[in-house]
């Protein structure tokens, strides 16, 4: 696990950009998981003006996003397909075709589960999934006592979920109760991880995650069996843990081939 640690998010995001950016260069048809909510929106901004400016294709690539809302239209404005066409599809030069996003209106879900994840399996596995983290250390919306090695399926959200969600909905009571969501064993197969958190307010999950136990009260603390996670943070978020000096020693020190 690599922490890269700046000042603000929109450095975080820049830096963040940049991996993707080689990332793609060395693998044009590259399959990404893409994950919605407020974190990854500088990141989504960065991503479209390099590709404004020439700077990243995604004519090649395959995206998967991580969740959705059960019972939620594809065109409501809080469904996260609206999300990830308003803040990144629809600004790439991704093909449609390409384009994979959990159906929260699916008659059969597990059915549905199955197929989303053997599309994955063939379009070759993801090779970078990219992450958010919830106050309470859930990732995707794998909520905490997720088991460690769990596949796609629907989970019921807790009430600091649906609270954190009621802006968004017009109120508490408008927040669907359930999800439909990858999981955390989905989340260990992707070849790399990229989790990202601003602010204070993700302090403690962060600490948790990275040098605290493996535990599914903490879900995203999983990430800590994977093989290559980038944790990207900025000061704030960056503030409980204890050896933020080492981590920063480590990314300045990289040497040339390991820089992005």
């Amino acid at each position: 696990m690599e922490l890269i640690i700046q000042s603000d998010a929109q450095a975080v995001s820049v830096i963040a950009a940049r991996y993707i950016s080689h990332l793609l260069r060395e693998k044009p048809n590259a399959v990404l998981g893409f994950v919605a909510g407020q974190t990854p929106i500088p990141l989504y901004k960065e991503l479209v003006r390099k590709f404004r400016e020439g700077h990243i294709d995604f004519s090649r690539v395959t995206a998967f996003s991580l969740d959705e809302f059960v019972g939620l239209s594809p065109d409501h404005p809080a469904s996260y397909r609206s999300f990830m066409f308003k803040h990144l599809f629809e600004h790439i030069n991704i093909p449609q075709k390409n384009i994979h996003i959990p159906d929260g209106m699916a008659t059969d879900i597990p059915e549905h589960c199955r197929q989303y994840e053997d599309a994955i399996q063939k379009a070759g596995g993801i090779d970078l999934q990219i992450l958010g983290i919830g106050v309470e250390g859930h990732i995707g919306f794998n909520e905490p006592t997720s088991s460690l090695s769990s596949p796609m399926r629907t989970k019921t959200l807790t009430p600091r979920t649906r609270r954190d969600f009621a802006p968004q909905f017009g109120g508490e009571e408008r927040v669907p109760r359930y999800v439909v969501t990858l999981g955390l064993g989905n989340v260990l197969a992707a070849r790399k991880c990229m989790l990202l958190a601003f602010g204070k307010r993700k302090a403690n999950a962060i600490a948790r995650t990275v040098e605290g136990p493996v535990t599914s009260m903490m879900p995203a603390s999983v990430l800590q069996m994977h093989p290559v996670v980038k944790v990207f943070l900025d000061a704030p978020a960056a503030s409980l843990l204890q050896n933020t000096s080492y981590y920063d020693w480590v990314f300045e020190g990289k040497p040339e081939w390991q820089k992005y």
